[in-house]
């Protein structure tokens, strides 16, 4: 199937997952920037949340990236940042590796001569009811799956019935996928307006296709590794770049020798531009910036 084609029978959230990030090569390796941003103009009547759902990307890493920008009322023919580029968490291996501090799952796919890298846009647990770091392993996958709410949930509502079954009015969507921590699983939503937010009660929600993309990639007892990095290094092309996310808990007490030990481990010799580096920080857009020369510059 051409392009073109492929472009007019496949949902836009799911071609930016397929054809951008999961393009199988040698250079997707964890620590290297994937994916890639572009410009888009905005439309009368759009909105933030409206259009982070068209691109199938979270509603939190829109508004870091066009901080300036209203979210319900963007002036028309403005243009914002669509942030589709990403660094590979250095943490990241073969198996699911989330990241909470930027709200971004990544699904890696190791074989004997390529690696494909797949990023999908989460909603995690909010303030109170996060979701826990740790290293898990998939442990059940339910398509269609039934849910019965927790005795938290029956507290805070106790109109809900005992379980309610597959369909619209089920928070889980379309699959399950449960991990070896108990309680806690990846699972689709009839909410996707939550996505890039925190707002579960300690669960990992993707949007439904994308639910439906990883669970048929899926597998019992596949590693899954959840961790809070808000600062991330990464290489493309020769060049370094530094991707830096809001960090309200102050989580990387000292970001410059977290960036320092990073480029240790992936690049030890490439110089850095420690200035730019400083700005990044302050601005935290979550978007990546280059912080060395380019490979053909002296």
């Amino acid at each position: 199937m051409t392009l073109k084609k492929l472009l007019k029978s496949t949902p836009l959230t799911l071609v930016w997952l397929v054809l951008i990030l999961s393009t199988p090569g040698a250079a997707q390796q964890p620590g290297t920037l994937v994916g890639e941003n572009f410009y888009q103009l905005i439309r009368p009547g759009d909105t933030l949340i409206e259009l982070a759902r068209h691109y199938g990307i979270g509603y939190g890493t829109l508004i870091n990236a066009n901080s300036a920008i209203d979210p319900w009322q963007p002036p028309t023919d403005s243009e914002i940042l669509i942030p589709r580029a990403a660094i590979v968490p250095y943490q990241a291996h073969s198996g699911i590796t989330i990241n909470l501090a930027e709200q971004r799952l990544y699904l890696v796919r190791k074989g004997q001569q390529k690696t494909l890298t797949s990023v999908f846009p989460i909603g995690i647990g909010r303030e109170g009811r996060d979701t826990p770091t740790g290293n898990n392993r998939v442990v059940t996958m339910i398509a269609n799956p039934s849910w019965t709410p927790p005795p938290s949930w029956r507290a805070e509502h106790p109109e809900l019935p005992a379980v309610i079954p597959p369909g619209s009015d089920n928070p889980l969507g379309d699959y399950w996928i449960g991990l070896s921590q108990k309680h806690i699983g990846l699972h689709g939503t009839n909410r996707p307006f939550g996505i890039g937010r925190q707002v579960s009660s300690g669960c990992i929600r993707l949007y439904p296709e994308h639910i439906q993309f990883l669970f048929e990639r899926v597998h019992i007892g596949m590693t899954v590794t959840i961790i809070d990095q808000p600062i991330k290094l990464g290489h493309k092309d020769g060049q370094l770049y530094l991707e830096a996310h809001p960090d309200p808990t102050t989580r990387v007490v000292a970001p410059m020798a977290e960036i320092l030990r990073q480029r240790d481990l992936i690049a030890p010799k490439e110089e850095v531009d420690w200035q730019h580096v400083r700005l990044i920080l302050e601005q935290r857009t979550g978007v990546p910036q280059p912080v060395s020369p380019p490979l053909n510059q002296p």
